[in-house]
């Protein structure tokens, strides 16, 4: 699909249609509604849909019509995206042209709506239909933020219904009555509390807010809704009728509001050079965050351990239509649709696969998993344990054009803005010189002195350093090296002793800590030494007093055996055996 990738979930290859019916219980038909969508976009929002599969001869004697591949895919499993789509907002603006109010005497609202009552306004509601663009994050049970763009569109809904009171009459005195008129005079959009957005009144407003400087809000949608009746008062006086004509009016404001968080993204870049023109780059941010690109064409990006899907916000599934002596629920002609991020058990990748660029370190918070948070019907690859959010990320590549460097957000259509790095955080890997040496050993043991230097400067490289330096984030972790399946550490000259008991070969490896944490900071090193008990003269005579102390026995019989032949002499032999 144009300008998005979709990650699928391949339960099953033979997966096909969406079944048609109620949104309740299933989605829309692709291209049964005008939606803005193609047929194959139009399939993959409902992940909230009951996947009931149906067999493609099946669906063709019901609809009388052939699928796509994507729509029959997503019968049967949801589909995943590697970025936020477009096409949540799409469905979500052309379907609320489908919201229509109930007129004066009837009143249309979703069942979760708050109502309220006037004199003679009832079933009054103002209710937030959609605010986008936006993605509802999954974080951990009890965390799910609704993160909003700084600039936007609130869409809502705003009825009521109006009670004109019934006629009377008492006497020569007869009182009607009747509406004169009715509207919702104003609509607002407030953050928490203040008003930035004012206009004219509509059952449909659709706000455009643009909000700056922000970290979480909640946002209020308000109607004024106001209505004017007529009263008629008639006197009859026998030859001639008095008639009085006086008007009652009435005010009432409604609202709702929906909690969010300002979607406002400031990255910070680290980068290093490594001693083979390789480049390092680390971006952290505080926030849920998709990935970045590395070049100017977007051939080589990484991405965090974000993924996306769709669903529809099931609140508006059905209405309620309420008149002043019943109400019955229908089925919505309009459906919200939006973005959900959750942590993926694929993890963290870079790309292109091969030869792309390698994730050298992740960091973040540590979280329990929201797979609680999914509700019913969601088929995706949510972690089913504890997670890292990948606040940082941080990779090895051979070219990394900054000045081309795109930080994507988690809402479609926000990127970070970049705050430069501070003087002197740039990284100059070194090369290291690692070496080592037998330095005593005997028929049992030997002792290994394993020595880390700066190749350049020829300096010690201190790993138990208590005071190395952690100017940019991430967990602190000091280098370390690890021979015969032990992990040592240097000592202030660089030197580490290292006692094995069993002959081989033994390779020293220099595991340097992360660049991101370490100053100055280098790159890995190796080095070799091999040890035999049989490489002292020690050894040899140990040797030989073990394989002489083996042979004692043999050397006994043999010595018997021979003797035993002496005293019988070869007659005796025969003779006893002839």
């Amino acid at each position: 699909m144009k300008h998005r990738e979709l990650s699928v979930l391949m339960a099953a290859l033979f997966v096909t249609s969406l079944v048609t019916g109620l949104v309740t219980a299933s989605p829309p038909r692709p291209e049964t509604e005008g939606n803005g969508l193609t047929e194959n976009e139009s399939a993959t929002l409902w992940s909230r849909d009951a996947d009931n599969y149906i067999s493609q001869e099946k669906y063709q004697q019901r609809y009388g019509e052939s699928r796509t591949a994507m729509h029959q895919l997503a019968n049967g499993t949801d589909i995943t995206f590697t970025r936020p789509p477009a096409t949540a907002a799409t469905w979500t603006r052309n379907d609320f042209a489908d919201l229509e109010a109930g007129g004066s005497d009837t009143s249309v609202h979703p069942p979760h709506a708050s109502l309220e009552d006037g004199v003679f306004i009832e079933d009054a509601h103002a209710t937030v239909f959609a605010v986008q663009p936006s993605t509802r994050g999954h974080l951990e049970s009890g965390d799910t933020p609704l993160y909003i763009a700084p600039n936007g569109t609130m869409r809502g809904f705003v009825d009521y219904r109006v009670r004109v009171p019934n006629g009377s009459s008492s006497g020569n005195t007869t009182i009607e009555w009747s509406l004169a008129s009715n509207e919702v005079e104003e609509v607002r959009l407030q953050k928490d509390g203040e008003t930035i957005v004012e206009r004219d009144g509509s059952h449909t407003p659709a706000l455009d807010y643009q909000i700056e400087d922000d970290w979480s809000a909640n946002l209020t949608l308000e109607a004024e809704i106001s209505v004017r009746l007529k009263k008629t008062t008639r006197i009859d006086r026998g030859d001639e009728t008095d008639v009085e004509v006086t008007y009652r009016t009435e005010s009432l404001n409604v609202s709702d509001s929906i909690a969010v968080e300002i979607y406002d993204l400031s990255a910070y870049p680290y980068y290093a050079e490594y001693p083979n023109g390789d480049a390092g780059v680390a971006i952290f941010q505080s926030r849920p965050w998709q990935g970045y690109t590395l070049t100017e064409n977007g051939s080589a990006r990484v991405r965090g351990v974000w993924r996306f899907y769709t669903a529809r916000n099931t609140n508006w599934d059905t209405l309620v239509r309420s008149n002043r002596t019943d109400s019955a629920t229908v089925e919505s002609d309009a459906i919200p649709v939006y973005v959900h991020a959750y942590p993926s058990r694929i993890g963290p990748r870079a790309e292109p696969v091969r030869n792309g660029p390698e994730i050298i370190d992740t960091w973040g918070t540590d979280r329990p998993s929201p797979v609680g948070t999914l509700g019913e019907n969601i088929n995706i690859d949510i972690v089913n344990q504890s997670y890292t959010t990948t606040y940082g990320v941080a990779v090895r590549a051979e070219t990394v054009d900054r000045d081309a460097l795109q930080i994507a957000g988690i809402v479609r259509g926000v990127n970070a803005s970049i705050v430069a790095p501070d003087a002197g955080s740039e990284r100059q890997l070194r090369r290291s010189n690692l070496t080592v040496e037998v330095l005593q050993q005997n028929e049992s043991q030997a002792t290994l002195r394993i020595e880390l230097q700066d190749n350049e400067t020829g300096a010690p490289i201190v790993l138990s350093d208590p005071d190395r330096r952690y100017p940019i984030g991430g967990n602190t972790r000091n280098g370390y090296i690890t021979i015969a399946e032990q992990r040592v550490e240097t000592n202030a000259s660089g030197v580490a002793i290292v006692t094995i008991e069993e002959p081989g070969i033994y390779t020293a490896r220099y595991h340097p800590g992360s660049w991101l944490g370490h100053e100055p900071a280098y790159v890995s090193a190796t080095a070799t030494a091999r040890w035999h008990p049989l490489g002292t003269i020690d050894g040899w005579f140990a040797f030989m007093f073990e394989v002489g102390w083996q042979l004692i026995p043999f050397l006994v019989m043999f010595y018997a055996g021979k003797r035993l032949l002496r005293m019988l002499g070869p007659e005796d032999i025969f003779q006893r055996n002839p």
